[in-house]
């Protein structure tokens, strides 16, 4: 099967995957598809395939070099997801700002009496469940970002620990500093790595001085965005590399 015609029936079933095409250096011109399961396709150099899980968890096509061959990576995937856990107003106010950047949002609470259309009318989709039910329907995937915000040991820990044990790219707790700790003490006697805890986020959001739910949203939104792409989220005018994170070229699509 083509290259084109592989993509075209990834891209049809909502899959992931990346064309790799080699722009300078041996084997220019050449192609190769790996779909998110490892599949491949084209006449592209099979150790391209090395380079596809962390080309698909930027969300973005992009230039990089490797190995001598400087290679394009066009990435295809549906949107990304956010999954918030607790009904609260900062998740009705992340849903907002993320269904602007035209993400898929979901949020997640075992109260039902919060999570209802009448308090948050922005997700996608709305889940009344507990934590490890909740993300076992989700299924957080490298192009989902997870956000725990119930402030409740019962709720915070299980879904932090359900989503450690997802390829979710970005898992983030609110709470202050004291909270984190504590959190941090229970999840290890719970037996999670201290190298698994350190992939949350916490407390969550970038520092911008946020105060209410829209600024908090805002904050903890920047932060998934700069993570996404492997930024830290400072100033531009002291940042060192390239406003956009990286240059994007005009590839064929699939017809």
């Amino acid at each position: 099967m083509s290259v084109f015609a592989e993509l075209r029936r990834v891209v049809d079933e909502g899959g992931r995957a990346v064309v790799l095409t080699v722009l300078k250096g041996e084997h220019v011109g050449a192609k190769l598809l790996v779909c998110e399961d490892g599949t491949t396709a084209g006449d592209g150099p099979a150790e391209l395939a090395a380079l596809a899980h962390d080309a698909l968890r930027t969300g973005r096509s992009h230039v990089l070099e490797a190995d001598g061959l400087t290679v394009f990576a066009d990435v295809y995937g549906p949107p990304p997801r956010l999954f918030v856990y607790g009904a609260v107003d900062t998740a009705e106010a992340l849903c907002q700002a993320a269904k602007l950047l035209g993400w898929t949002t979901i949020v997640a609470d075992a109260r039902a009496r919060f999570a209802t259309r009448e308090r948050l009318p922005s997700p996608d989709e709305l889940i009344v469940a507990w934590p490890e039910e909740a993300l076992a329907q989700v299924q957080p995937d490298m192009g989902t970002a997870v956000v725990v915000l119930s402030h409740d040991d019962k709720f915070d820990l299980p879904a932090l620990r359900a989503a450690l044990a997802s390829e979710a790219f970005y898992i983030g707790a609110l709470g202050s500093r004291r909270n984190q700790e504590r959190r941090r003490e229970r999840l290890l006697e719970a037996g999670v790595a201290d190298a698994d805890i350190d992939r949350i986020a916490g407390p969550c959001g970038l520092d911008l001085g946020a105060e209410s739910p829209a600024e908090t949203a805002l904050s903890i939104l920047a932060e998934i965005l700069a993570t996404r792409v492997g930024r830290a989220g400072g100033p531009l005018k002291t940042a060192r590399s390239r406003i956009h994170a990286e240059p994007v070229q005009p590839a064929a699509r699939p017809t």
